[in-house]
């Protein structure tokens, strides 16, 4: 690990202010990702900024009928926040998916949207890796690619977003709030993160200087119907090979509005709004119009040899996915009739 200066902010101001006057410096939460990124020399930042001191652990309503969730709430206390149970479940899903719970204890939301790839190659520092050294290859492009994108990748980088909440954000269609030197300003969640094109490096459309402040979720939550599928290689502390995190809003039987969104496939969260437009208006519980849509999703899919794979684990997750959605209600009837019967 190297040398590095510290300081602590005690005002969302300051924070960006430091940042803004430090020559790479990193602001610190939780550390559970950028302290071990420290410790394997591939980030070697000058300064930290510690922001665990900032206003920012609330969770309120929002004056639209959302919630404001600040950006140093753990990733424990939103998924067992009892709001979020009952309105956001499939978040709550997510959250609970991902990591083991003593790291839900200490990471923060906002650092779980922060957080880099696990790429095996970025974190080999004598590996070839774009986004770690600008220009110096990808060495997974014709190595072990297994846990790759399938989507969205470049020849520059084919590196996967690691997070299970961002895809549960995304799907809800929440926002970022953002402080930083020209003020505050919102950001849909859609647009936070980056493909990697010919700048992998750049990995969030973030000015550097600037801090996340809280996630804002929308109204609708499709807490009727939703459910967040996470296939993986083992049931625990392991990253996704697919995951899916899907909302309807269903009313006589037809869909109304919906959200889709995968993990582990692509460099960010990723959605085919074109494709969730075409079901909107038809039957909720129509078993080929689920598959029609996972087929034009996958479609769409770029593997590599070694994920090859991942295109028919997507298509068969995301119709898994509208059968546990569909289902959810139905199963929460049945559970509410049997405890009001005891």
């Amino acid at each position: 690990m190297n040398r590095f200066s510290y300081m602590r902010a005690n005002s969302v101001a300051e924070a960006v202010r430091l940042h803004a006057l430090t020559d790479d410096a990193q602001f610190l939460a939780g550390g559970t990702n950028l302290v071990d990124l420290m410790r394997e020399n591939v980030m070697q930042p000058a300064a930290l900024i510690d922001i665990t001191r900032l206003p920012l652990r609330g969770i309120a309503p929002t004056p639209d009928g959302g919630l404001r969730i600040g950006a140093l709430v753990s990733n424990s206390a939103l998924a067992w926040d009892a709001r979020v149970r009952e309105r956001y479940p499939m978040l709550a899903q997510a959250i609970l998916a991902g990591a083991s719970a003593q790291i839900r204890n200490a990471a923060t939301v906002g650092g779980n949207l922060l957080q880099r790839t696990r790429c095996l190659y970025f974190y080999d520092p004598a590996s070839s890796c774009n986004k770690r050294a600008p220009g110096s290859g990808c060495a997974a492009l014709d190595g072990v690619n297994r846990m790759h994108a399938i989507f969205g990748a470049s020849e520059h980088c084919i590196a996967t977003h690691p997070s299970d909440m961002c895809v549960a954000l995304a799907a809800l269609d929440a926002s970022v709030q953002i402080a930083g030197r020209d003020g505050a300003r919102v950001l849909p969640f859609d647009s936070l993160h980056r493909l990697p094109g010919d700048t992998p490096h750049r990995e969030t459309a973030l000015a550097e200087e600037a801090l996340i402040t809280a996630i804002d979720l929308p109204a609708e939550g499709y807490a009727q119907h939703c459910t967040y599928l996470k296939v993986r290689d083992r049931q625990s502390y392991a990253f996704a090979l697919v995951s899916v995190a899907l909302g309807l809003r269903v009313e006589d039987g037809m869909i109304r509005a919906l959200g889709c969104a995968l993990g582990g496939v692509a460099h960010k969260p990723w959605r085919d709004r074109e494709a969730e437009a075409l079901l909107i208006g038809g039957a909720a519980h129509d078993t080929r119009t689920h598959a029609r849509f996972a087929g034009m999703i996958v479609a769409r899919a770029d593997p590599r040899p070694g994920n090859a794979f991942k295109v028919e684990l997507a298509r068969r997750a995301i119709v898994r996915a509208f059968e546990r959605a569909l289902a959810a209600q139905s199963a929460q009837s049945a559970q509410d009739a049997e405890e009001d019967e005891a």
